[in-house]
């Protein structure tokens, strides 16, 4: 009994020691079922992301070129230092010393490293001189991969208009940040593993794919002019801001868009708010007396007066509905042209109150005033305009002097466009095109904006005329040029004073706006100073500074001189000479409140289209023109042609449909060659070498004469584009 007990509790132990080594070994099955099967996703990514990342690489982004295709903006290769914190040793000290070279917060850096431990960037597109140091370290788990880095060659040039990019290459501001989703291209990927020895591999699996190239109208010499001339106006008037615009008319491009102050993109702490402001765009500001361009314009177009007709300016005073306006000096009888020479708001507020607040208003919309123009830069104002039912009983003769109306200068110098274009407006326009990657903008194609015209070319004759004599006899004479007619009128207008919300008696916006030559512009300049120190009339100073712009850019274009120059330079300089007091024009009064913020204008008047010109050449019948032809002007009409009356007035311009034709290019395809601006290599093959040396002297080239008799051979080859005064070889033989 004793003996099957023993076997029985024996059995026993060994049921139960077979039951635990059963369930022991299912449990284990189970565990090894659940992690291999139901949890094998769950515990691979997590292994994956202990010892393996994936990294995006930036792409190379697009090229920035101005119309001659030179580089404003580029991408260039630069070092980016990252760590593996799983193979620093001793990560609190290394990133302490990294952050310490880089000027960063060491706290931030190690918590970045602390939460990835298999990759971290420390020093994110580093200068070489950082790079360098980091380098010399010799820091364990320190690497560096090329990345492509924001580069402006051009430094301060233009740096409004093209803007700059943040770390990550996105853009932030100007043509950066309006094109970004162009030029920055798509990412790549790169993927870095660290095995069990700490060891770490890195593979691209896709390679970034470069952004889109932008081709811009602006000329980075007219540029560099327009920079150069306004900084010295604004050290000389210690102005606290300007901006100066070079347009051409006929197709709406922006040849330069300067503004002051200014930075070095490249300088990441040089940038500012007020830096960064593209004053041409997004300021507003009351036009003052450039505002009687619209006001005379309409009243003439309106068959209401003529450039001959005379208003009595009353000795510079006049009572409107109870409120007096006076001029900056006393003016008697005065023609309309003279009422634009000598700046006459009392002869202005006549003008209008004959015009009337309908037909007033229409032109101000028709003139693009209170609509953006559609620039392609971020932030543009459309001004401040207030519809007709909120006009109060001072408004119209406030508006037809400059007052109670905002516009920015780009509105300006649209203004001045489309009186100089013959009565088309044709909108601004700063992007030529865009060009794939890897693509040297050799031939481009602008197709200017749809245009329209706002006054018949007979009012537009008269305007250019009456403008002409703002510069001769008015209060332009500082803006005259040497070889070349110019027209353009000035402005001053006083400033709100936030502090106390009426008019300043010392801050005022000194406006001069213009074109040049009269019967076929080649260009429009705008210039606007802000709170000039001292002299602060647009007359003053900011007709200088077109004067100045105005000569060096028409010169460069190789413009034809329409002007004899005298042939002693200081009868020139006299018919410049004038007294500072006789370039006054602002009133020291003002009608009505300050301006004020507008509710949404009523919608613009609508405009067709301008049609194609009737008997066009087969070359501008395909659209296709070139961009440095000009088409002439016809003859304006005689000044003094009998007023029509008014009792039955045909209608605007604007408003006869297809009835008005326009010749100039602003419709069709223009080609923009890279070499804009250069003088063509005539060919001296074949002629002699006196012949040689005439056509030579006539182009502005100087000869290289080897031999004699007939040429035979040259360099550089016909057609090249070469700078003034540059040498011509040519060799000559019998």
């Amino acid at each position: 009994m004793a003996a099957n007990a023993n076997r029985n509790s024996a059995n026993l132990r060994l049921y139960l020691l077979g039951s635990i080594l059963v369930f022991w070994s299912a449990g284990i099955c189970m565990r090894l079922v659940y992690l291999q099967i139901f949890s094998y996703g769950r515990y691979a990514h997590k292994a994956e992301r202990e010892h393996e990342r994936t990294e995006e690489i930036a792409p190379k982004r697009g090229i920035i070129y101005d119309r001659a295709g030179r580089e404003l903006a580029m991408s260039v290769s630069v070092d980016s230092a990252f760590a593996i914190p799983s193979m620093i040793p001793d990560l609190g000290n290394t990133v302490s010393l990294i952050a310490r070279i880089t000027k960063s917060d060491p706290r931030e850096l190690l918590a970045r490293c602390k939460a990835a431990r298999s990759f971290c960037w420390v020093a994110r597109k580093a200068d070489p001189g950082i790079a360098d140091r980091i380098r010399s370290l010799n820091l364990r788990g320190i690497y560096f991969q090329k990345e492509p880095k924001r580069f402006y060659p051009k430094r301060d040039l233009a740096p409004q208009v093209i803007g700059y990019v943040g770390t990550d290459d996105g853009g932030l501001s100007g043509i950066e940040r309006e094109f970004d989703d162009k030029l920055k291209g798509v990412p790549g990927s790169m993927i870095v593993q660290v095995d069990a020895r700490n060891k770490w591999y890195a593979s691209v699996e896709k390679q970034p794919e470069p952004g889109n190239n932008v081709v811009l109208t602006i000329d980075e010499q007219i540029q560099y002019i327009a920079e150069r001339e306004l900084a010295a106006a604004i050290a000389e008037t210690h102005a606290i801001s300007g901006t100066v615009i070079v347009e051409n008319p006929h197709t709406g491009e922006i040849l330069a868009l300067a503004n002051q102050p200014t930075f070095n993109p490249n300088v990441s702490r040089e940038i500012t708010p007020e830096k960064l402001k593209d004053h041409a765009v997004s300021d507003v500001y009351e036009p003052g007396s450039t505002f009687k361009l619209v006001t005379i314009s309409a009243a003439l177009e309106e068959h209401l007066t003529n450039p001959n007709e005379v208003f009595d300016c009353q000795m510079g005073s006049i009572v409107y509905n109870g409120m007096r306006i006076r001029d900056s000096k006393p003016h008697g009888l005065l023609t309309v042209a003279k009422v634009l020479a000598e700046s006459s708001d009392v002869g202005s507020i006549k003008i209008a109150m004959r015009l009337g607040e309908d037909r007033f208003y229409k032109y101000i919309r028709a003139f693009g005033f209170g609509s953006p123009t559609g620039i392609e830069l971020p932030g543009e104002s459309r001004g401040l305009t207030k519809p007709v039912s909120r006009w109060s009983k001072v408004s119209i003769a406030a508006i037809s002097m400059g007052q109670e109306i905002g516009i920015s200068p780009l509105q300006l110098a649209s203004l001045v466009s489309t009186i100089g274009n013959d009565g088309v407006a044709v909108p601004p326009r700063i992007v030529a095109s865009t060009t794939p990657p890897q693509a040297t903008p050799k031939l481009i194609r602008f197709q200017p904006a749809e245009s329209h015209r706002v006054i018949s070319s007979r009012t537009a004759a008269q305007m250019k005329a009456m403008m002409q004599d703002v510069v001769l006899e008015g209060t332009g004479k500082k803006a005259i040029l040497e070889g070349y007619s110019s027209a353009g009128k000035t402005g001053t207008a006083q400033k709100v004073d936030p502090a106390t919300g009426t008019y300043s008696r010392t801050k005022y916006v000194a406006s001069f706006a213009g074109f040049a030559p009269i019967n076929d512009p080649a260009i429009v300049v705008a210039v606007i100073l802000d709170s000039a120190v001292g002299l602060h009339q647009g007359g003053q100073v900011s007709a200088p500074v077109f004067q100045r712009v105005a000569q060096q850019v028409l010169e460069y274009m190789h413009v034809p001189h329409d002007v004899d120059l005298p042939r002693d330079r200081q009868l020139l300089l006299a018919r410049k000479q004038v007294k500072e007091e006789d370039l006054a024009e602002n009133s020291p009064d003002h009608l009505g409140a300050p301006l004020e913020l507008a509710d949404d204008p009523a919608p613009a008047p609508a405009v067709p289209p301008v049609p194609p010109s009737v008997g066009a050449s087969p070359g501008e019948a395909s659209g296709v023109v070139r961009a440095s032809l000009r088409q002439p002007e016809p003859n304006p009409p005689a000044m003094g042609d009998p007023q029509v009356s008014s009792a039955e007035p045909p209608p605007p311009a604007w408003a006869k449909g297809t009835a008005n034709e326009v010749s100039q290019p602003t419709s069709g395809t223009i080609v923009l060659d890279v070499e804009q601006g250069g003088i063509v290599v005539p060919s001296f093959i074949g002629k002699t070498v006196r012949t040689a040396v005439e056509t030579a002297q006539q182009s502005g080239l100087d000869l290289d004469v080897l031999g004699s008799g007939m040429g035979r051979e040259q360099s550089p080859s016909p057609g090249t584009h070469v700078q003034t005064g540059s040498t011509v070889t040519v060799k000559f033989g019998r």
